[in-house]
């Protein structure tokens, strides 16, 4: 199924839901090792025939207790000695949030509310981009928190919008992917990249417990692709393939997109990961089947391998920069982790090209054993690859010096080997296969098509390799949120299966605890999805209730007791579950390892992002996107697609005159205290 097909499909909904599915054509031509075929290995292909793992394996991944039969628990799900202390949530799909008993969850910050003193108050009904720039953006996906105050009572929140739906965000416009863009013009793009970014706003807590914004905060600001100057370092700065039109010195770009997951370094700056960039860039060239003609482009090899360009915005129709025909390097300006001062509204954030080009989902910071900054970062996409960076010189009290450890460190691509070993292959210029005749001529040329030396070193493709969670003794936990195109061929009984729509969980223990050792083994924490059906092969610790298993993985964190909490996108396939997107508070030590407990759901249609929490644990910080839009066609007594007009919830508003609004919520203990403690 092509591009065409899909946007024709009366079962896509909207131009979310088209670009998802877009999404699930591999861009890797190099599937011949699947992480797959590598558990199959490992265990035998016996017992991925049988369905089951051999006793052995399955104690190795799960304990005991794996072999005990799944029970479906009462509505509370709470197992005795379970680390999580609250009455799990029943699941569910409806127009609103939920949370667990005895908590608030209150709405913080809405798209179109004003961030700044001077801002205008939101008017959905006559939008500008001058407005946008000074108001929250549209979809919060990642959230950070830096504090202000010894206390933590007083902070910035440091939030990432990945896109716009304009067919629910403007009045009477409806899906633009499917009309050929016919009713964008240049005003409505310039509010949807003024939309994008990021936002800073500062925040504090009131004596009663809750939280406000402070809108005269002098460090609040947004972060644009459609005015914010930014700067390019490290070793792809400068370089040929970095230099456009605009600027022809190659180290300095206007602007991000498509930011999702993220990270907050130990020294306060903000981390922004550029995920589906490709999405944003436009041809006019098409051949006869209307995909885009790349026959002129010196770089159609590359271009191909990141899904350049994806013509699901209209921004190449306005701006020279976004159409690859009259500024094709400006698509190797994308791709990168960025680097913000949130403190410091002066300083140019910076696009840090040691840290690789691709489909950026996250990019986690810890310190290895002797003080080097390691980075985990996931590329989203099918069969894509899992990647870290370790910085050459070590984190000091000097937050300057330490921006520049981003600057100079190695690049690694994971390989996952069938006896339960994880290597970590360095992309370095001159090593291996990464040499000018197999069409790296130098260290630039190697980040910047970071997914072609991964694929050159034989890295494991993975199912969609989305947000990391890296803990102190050196274990990370590693989001793998789909892959529905695994053939059947490539099945198994540890770890994803054919047409996966449910997703896994990844624990990585690098050697001697030290994330940054090369060598590490990996295991199983969860196989996700519904434990009752047998086909759909899922694993959980055996007390987990019918409210506590989930599908698709993708955002996660640890709170301030090392307990891990992951949040889901299903994206337009909930419907496969009947549950709306939420967050989980999941085991992954003990008895318990891999029990699993629901605390907050989404409305329909939404995608919960963030977590975040604050650093006494009190504070919770959760972000919704897209609410009302995705799968709204499997909505029960909905069953359409969303419209500005014709919304299938106006969560949070619930106001007649508004359409549905990605939201910041913020989750308090009722009467005070940790959360789920």
């Amino acid at each position: 199924m092509d591009r065409k097909q899909i946007i024709e499909d009366p079962q896509t909904g909207n131009k979310g839901e088209a670009f998802e599915a877009f999404d699930d054509i591999p861009a890797n031509p190099n599937l011949t090792r699947t992480i797959g075929e590598v558990i199959a290995s490992r265990y035998g292909r016996r017992d991925m025939l049988k369905g089951l793992l051999g006793v052995s394996a399955s104690t190795a991944l799960f304990g005991a207790s794996a072999l005990t039969a799944p029970r479906q628990a009462d509505a509370a799900g709470t197992a005795a000695s379970s680390r999580y202390a609250f009455d799990e949530l029943a699941w569910g799909n409806d127009g609103t949030h939920h949370v667990a008993k005895g908590y608030d969850a209150d709405i913080l910050l809405r798209w179109g509310d004003p961030i700044t003193a001077d801002a205008p108050d939101f008017d959905v009904l006559n939008q500008t981009a001058q407005a946008q720039l000074q108001q929250f953006g549209y979809n919060n996906d990642y959230v950070g928190f830096t504090p202000l105050n010894t206390e933590g009572t007083r902070g910035l929140l440091c939030v990432n919008h990945e896109y716009t739906n304009e067919e629910v965000m403007f009045p009477a416009l409806g899906r633009q992917d499917k009309a050929d863009f016919a009713g964008m013009t240049r005003a409505l793009v310039d509010i949807e990249m003024a939309a994008h970014g990021g936002s800073v706003v500062e925040i504090t807590r009131g004596t009663d417990g809750k939280w406000a914004v402070v809108r005269d905060g002098s460090r609040n600001r947004r972060i644009s692709p459609l005015n914010t100057v930014m700067t390019i370092d490290g070793p792809a700065a400068g370089h040929a393939r970095m230099q456009t039109s605009a600027d022809p010195s190659g180290a300095q770009v206007i602007g991000t997109l498509n930011n999702c997951a993220g990270g907050m370094t130990s020294w306060g700056t903000w981390l922004m990961a550029e995920e589906n960039f490709h999405g944003y860039f436009w041809t006019d060239r098409l051949d006869a089947d209307g995909k885009p003609d790349l026959s002129d482009q010196p770089e159609a090899a590359q271009m191909k391998r990141y899904g350049v360009p994806g013509r699901w915005y209209a921004w190449g129709k306005y701006h020279d920069r976004f159409n690859i025909d009259k500024d094709p390097n400006e698509a190797n300006r994308f791709g990168w982790v960025v680097e913000v001062d949130p403190r410091n509204p002066e300083a140019a954030p910076v696009k840090h090209t040691a840290l690789g080009r691709f489909r950026h989902e996250g990019a986690e910071t810890t310190t290895s054993t002797d003080g080097h900054l390691v980075v985990y970062m996931g590329d989203d996409a099918r069969f894509d690859y899992q990647y870290k960076y370790v910085s050459k010189g070590v984190v000091s009290d000097d937050p300057a010096a330490n921006s520049k450890l981003l600057s100079d460190g190695t690049l690694y691509a994971a390989r996952f080997d069938p006896d339960g070993s994880v290597h970590w292959l360095p992309l370095v210029h001159g090593e291996g296969p990464l040499t000018a005749e197999n069409g790296f001529a130098s260290q630039a040329d190697v980040l910047i098509d970071a997914r072609l030396a991964a694929d050159a070193l034989g890295a494991t493709p993975m199912d969609r390799p989305e947000d990391a969670a890296p803990r102190g003794d050196g274990t990370a936990y590693i989001m793998l949120t789909n892959n529905a195109r695994r053939k059947a061929g490539e099945t198994d009984a540890a770890n994803p299966r054919a047409k996966s729509r449910f997703g896994h969980i990844i624990e990585i223990k690098e050697d001697g605890g030290d994330h940054a050792a090369t060598r590490g083994s990996w295991s199983i924490l969860v196989k996700c999805g519904d434990p009752g059906i047998a086909a759909v092969g899922a694993e959980w610790n055996p007390e987990t209730s019918d409210n506590g298993w989930f599908a698709s993985p993708d955002n996660c964190a640890f709170d301030a007791e090392g307990r891990l909490w992951v949040a889901t996108d299903q994206g337009s396939k909930w419907g496969k579950t009947g549950k709306s997107d939420g967050l989980y508070g999941v085991e992954t030590e003990g008895s318990l390892r891999g029990h699993s407990k629901l605390f907050f759901r989404c409305p329909a249609g939404g995608e919960l992002c963030g977590p975040c929490f604050a650093p006494d644990g009190e504070t919770l910080f959760l972000a919704v996107q897209h609410p009302g839009t995705d799968g709204t066609k499997a909505l029960t007594g909905f069953a359409r697609a969303s419209t500005f007009e014709d919304p299938a919830t106006r969560w949070p508003d619930f106001n007649p005159q508004m359409p549905p609004r990605p939201s910041v919520v913020v989750v308090t203990k009722q009467g005070g205290g940790r959360i789920a403690g």
